[in-house]
């Protein structure tokens, strides 16, 4: 598949296509602390039947690239977008994105998301130029991994108020469907598949999540908060000195929600102590962004990221 939007060529990317793109990717955002990550899994990252990296060329030269992902049936999560810099303004995250749009519709997808973080304004004006509609937003909640957080799982997570963990998967359900928290999240959780993409949380995942021995329910005369884990994976540990670990280790829970602030401080105690029986260094937790749900997490006292993510979308059946 190839298209041409004014003097742009749209095709397919290839692995020789890595100088180019690593050339204007290495310094995507010069005034945020960290790099892209583009360059560091190219190779990999373009391979695989249910994606297209679509790469954006002008007079031979290439302009930008994207790429859409399948996460379900009818779920496509489009992300990387990325414009080189001499070529801005030439109509390249408009063409790239037509062409992974039209991708996804041939595939069966009725929706195509993306996120951009909230202080990426030009990101934020691009996705809206190019059809993408507001979703939502969220927070990660960072919970330090500590073994001696409820140390013991069959026991009450607090013999004052009778609460306590399970993992019934259909309890957690039925607390979702009912929950604000999926009502401002539309439903959206972390993908169980692709890493930074969210899709439609469904019943099955709960399942899976209570099979692995990573679902935490709170209960308490009914059922008042879940989450569940969904990765596990190793990173480059940042600026490591001599003799300190080379990779650290990050375990991601799909989504947390509560009704209060006391199931809150239950289930972040949960989620900590099963981090630290996965070895993490560091963890993620996807909350919904409101002024409740954050202000639980901070009364909890655990780490919340500093700004929200935004989740856009455009509906492929228009």
């Amino acid at each position: 598949m190839s298209s041409t939007h004014a003097s742009v060529e749209v095709r397919a990317a290839r692995h020789d296509d890595y100088e180019e793109i690593a050339a204007f990717t290495r310094n995507t955002w010069p005034d945020r602390d960290g790099g892209d990550y583009i360059p560091d899994v190219y190779h990999d990252w373009i391979d695989g039947e249910d994606r297209r990296t679509a790469v954006a060329v002008v007079e031979g030269d290439v302009a930008g690239l994207a790429q859409t992902v399948l996460l379900s049936e009818w779920e496509a999560w489009n992300q990387g977008l990325r414009v080189n810099p001499e070529f801005r303004g030439s109509g390249v995250s408009v063409a790239v994105t037509e062409d992974l749009f039209e991708w996804a519709r041939e595939q069966g997808a009725t929706v195509a998301r993306n996120m951009v973080f909230s202080w990426n304004v030009a990101g934020l004006g691009q996705s809206r130029a190019t059809g993408y509609d507001p979703v939502t937003e969220f927070r990660w909640a960072h919970p330090d991994p500590d073994p001696d957080s409820d140390p013991d799982p069959n026991a009450d997570a607090s013999s004052a108020s009778g609460t306590e963990i399970t993992a019934n998967p259909d309890a957690a359900w039925r607390f979702w469907t009912d929950s604000e928290a999926r009502d401002r999240l539309r439903g959206l959780a972390l993908d169980p598949e692709e890493s930074w993409a969210l899709s439609q949380l469904t019943h099955e995942d709960l399942r899976d999540a209570a099979d692995d021995g990573g679902l935490f329910v709170v209960q308490n005369d009914g059922t008042r908060g879940f989450a569940h884990r969904v990765r596990e994976y190793e990173r480059p540990a940042p600026d490591a000195d001599d003799g300190d670990p080379e990779t650290e280790q990050w375990v991601e829970y799909g989504v947390g929600a509560w009704t209060d602030a006391e199931s809150a401080q239950v289930l972040f105690d949960a989620i900590a102590r099963d981090a630290a029986d996965r070895g993490a260094d560091h963890t993620r937790v996807l909350i919904p962004e409101t002024p409740r749900h954050v202000s639980d997490v901070a009364l909890s006292r655990v780490e919340v990221s500093d700004e929200p993510d935004f989740v856009l979308g455009a509906d492929l059946t228009a």
